[in-house]
Parts: structure tokens; C-alpha cells; sequence
């Protein structure tokens, strides 16, 4: 999708102004249900639940349980859930879910945030099934062996495993890592013991420190010494260069702090979630439709490829500063998000794309992964960012938790 999309996207902007008005939220509900049917039905054939994460050369890529986006798609279905209130969508999300039961005790990587929560802690929100909290407390244990007093922060990879072993990092931590902490704030609802909540807020803290350069943009990847604590390097992994802007790391620097003032009451979580949202909602290189090129700082743009995961992103964290600060900036900037996802440049017809709502994501271009694709996780947090504006519509706070 690079400049030929753009001729696309400019007849795509024209057709959605000249269409009828129609409700965005039901429109995109009577979407999802035709694209994820049909996700469901190939996920499902045969006698073993997959996990479908994006679509390639005509075929449906699923991935092992221990992969990192291993729980969208489950969290995905549980959206339709509550979009809908159709128990189809609770019968499949819980299969879908169940299938990650092992994953409360993997301890090789911080993602068992996202593979957890987005799974087990929407069914426990939504139904309240018996065992889910325990699976979510296991899994917070898990993922608090990752902890690193020194530093004071979760490692993020193993430095030993993989192409990240390639790098000579003792103690990498992502930004991404801003977005496993809500698993360990509800440990500590659910158990009444602290140390989960403390180690989020020294992670979220020592990050805030750590990762962000003088603008509010941030790093990807920040490396520390785990004995001595200090900072080795910081640098990227999946973005254009180390001093560029990855666009998916900024969405989760928003998401990741918006969530902690949610949970913490703490204003510099806050205060530091506006200045994120500034530096996007100013950036001279965001497009006029709101969805972000893969990297705010890469040379091409705007001959390079956009990324759908980042916008969905994006969009479900304004949602929810919104409710904090009623500033109505960024709603409106959310909703330009929302209206641009859902025009044809970005969301695919019924019955194409795999099966998958969004197209035109990115996954990592330095590895050549998933490269202008759609992906569980931008369909995840769309429905998310949905269910979000739905509820501030109804005059309701957008987060139910």
C-alpha cells in the first residue's frame, strides 16, 4: 500500500462523503459479523481450535499458543460478545480462550499480559466464569519472574534467545511492556496482595524515565544492566532507525499510561499520556486520515505503508482520555480515526481479507514480518475503540472494567 494506495484512498475518502449518513458503530458490527463468521467456521474445522493471526498469499496464518498475539483473536470475539449480546459470541470466545490455558505459566516472555488478559479478563469481565481469575493470578506470577529489582522493571525478552540474542542486550524492555501491566493490577484486586501492583507501578515509572526522548516520543527498546540497574542502550528493534518513532510503540506508550492513571489516579500517568497524545495528534508526518505510516520518521513517506494496528490503537486510548479530560480534541481525532478504518481503503468487503476486518497493518519491516497484512490485534483493538465510542454516546464512561 504505498503510492498506488494513495489514488485508492483518495477515491475511498470521496465515496464516504458522498454516501448516506449511517450509524458507523452498527454498520461495522453488521460487518464484523460476516468477516469473523467466517474466521470462526476455518479456525474451528476439524477436530483442534487455531488461532488465527493474519492472512497471506491467500491462506490463513495461525500461530502456537506461546505466541505473543496469541489472545486477540479470543479477545476479539468476546468484543462481538458484548457488542451484540449474542451468546454465539460467548460460546466461541470461550473455546477460543480455554485453548490458552497453559499459557498462566509461561514465563520466556513479558506477552502474557496481552495473551492473558485479553482473553480470560474479558470473559471474567463479561461472565464471571469460574477458574478465569485464578488463570489471571497464575499468570501475573508468571510474568512478575520477569522482574528485575535492579532496574525496577519487567524484562521484556530473553537475551539469549532468538535474533534477540543477536543483539548483546542483558535486560531489553519494550515499550510494548506498558501494555501487561493491567494483568498485574488486577492480581492485586483479586488477591489483596501488593507486590503485583508495585512492581507495575516501578515498571510504568521507571520506563517513564527511561524511554522517552524530549519531545514525548519514545523508544523502543531500552537495554539495562540487570545487576547495576543502569541503561546500557537504547535502540529499536522493529522501527526505521534507533532515534526514529515506530508508530504501533507510540500507540502503546498512549494506551500504556492512559491505563495506568485509570488504574493508579496517579496525574503524572496522566499528564504524561497527554503529552504522548500531543506528540501524535501534532506530528507533522501523520496523514490527513489519521491511520500512521509504520514509522513517523521513515525517509519514504509518504511512499511506505500504512499500519491499521497502530490507528485502532490509537483511537481506543483517546476514547478513554477522553472520558478523563473531556477534551473534545480527542474525540474528535478518535472518531476521524474510527471513520477512516472503516472506509474501503482500510476495511476489507465482506467475504475477502481471510476473513479479517481491517486491512493494511504492520507487523515488523525490519524482519520482514507481516508487512501491509491484516492482523488479530488491529481487529481487537477496533471493535475495543467501537465498544469505547458506543458507550461515551450513550453518555456512559467508555471503559467498563
Amino acid at each position: 500500500m504505498k503510492l498506488k494506495f494513495l489514488s485508492t484512498l483518495a477515491l475511498a475518502v470521496i465515496a464516504v462523503q458522498c454516501a448516506p449518513k449511517t450509524d458507523i458503530i452498527q454498520d461495522n458490527i453488521e460487518n464484523a459479523k460476516i468477516q469473523l463468521k467466517s474466521l470462526i467456521e476455518a479456525s474451528e474445522a476439524g477436530d483442534t481450535v487455531r488461532i488465527p493471526s493474519t492472512y497471506k498469499d491467500g491462506e490463513i496464518v495461525y500461530v502456537p499458543t506461546d505466541d505473543w498475539v496469541s489472545g486477540f483473536f479470543a479477545g476479539t470475539l468476546w468484543y462481538m460478545y458484548e457488542l451484540t449480546g449474542d451468546e454465539y459470541w460467548a460460546d466461541h470466545a470461550r473455546k477460543h480462550t480455554e485453548v490458552l490455558d497453559s499459557i498462566q505459566y509461561l514465563k520466556w516472555h513479558h506477552d502474557i499480559g496481552f495473551m492473558i488478559y485479553d482473553s480470560y479478563g474479558n470473559g471474567l469481565r463479561l461472565k464471571n466464569i469460574d477458574g478465569y481469575k485464578d488463570v489471571i493470578v497464575n499468570a501475573a506470577k508468571s510474568l512478575s519472574t520477569r522482574f528485575r529489582p535492579a532496574a525496577g522493571v519487567i524484562q521484556s525478552w530473553d537475551a539469549d534467545r532468538g535474533w534477540q540474542g543477536t543483539r548483546g542486550w542483558k535486560c531489553p524492555v519494550i515499550i510494548d511492556n506498558m501494555m501487561n501491566l493491567e494483568l498485574l493490577i488486577k492480581a492485586t484486586e483479586f488477591t489483596g496482595d501488593s507486590t503485583f501492583y508495585k512492581i507495575a507501578v516501578s515498571h510504568a515509572d521507571n520506563t517513564m524515565k527511561n524511554h522517552y526522548r524530549p519531545d514525548y516520543s519514545t523508544y523502543h527498546v531500552v537495554d539495562y544492566d540487570p545487576e547495576t540497574g543502569e541503561v546500557r542502550g537504547r535502540c529499536t528493534a522493529q522501527g526505521y532507525s534507533d532515534e526514529s518513532a515506530w508508530a504501533r510503540g507510540q500507540a502503546w506508550s498512549l494506551y500504556g499510561y492512559t491505563v495506568m492513571f485509570r488504574y493508579t489516579g496517579d496525574m503524572k500517568y496522566l499528564e504524561r499520556a497527554q503529552k504522548v497524545a500531543d506528540y501524535l495528534l501534532n506530528n507533522p508526518n501523520m496523514p490527513e486520515d489519521l491511520v500512521p505510516y509504520w514509522d513517523f520518521d521513515c525517509p519514504d513517506i509518504p511512499d511506505t505503508y500504512r499500519d491499521a494496528s497502530s490507528a485502532a490503537v490509537i483511537a481506543s486510548a483517546l476514547y478513554e482520555l477522553y472520558g478523563f479530560t473531556a477534551n473534545d480534541l480527542y474525540k474528535e481525532k478518535a472518531d476521524k480515526m474510527i471513520e477512516s478504518l472503516s472506509s474501503p481503503a482500510y476495511r476489507a468487503e465482506p467475504g475477502t481479507n481471510g476473513g479479517f476486518i481491517l486491512m493494511h497493518s504492520v507487523g515488523s519491516i525490519p524482519h520482514g514480518s507481516s508487512i501491509d497484512v491484516p492482523l488479530n490485534y488491529a481487529d481487537y483493538y477496533f471493535l475495543e475503540a467501537l465498544i469505547r465510542k458506543g458507550n461515551i454516546e450513550k453518555g456512559l464512561a467508555p471503559v467498563k472494567y
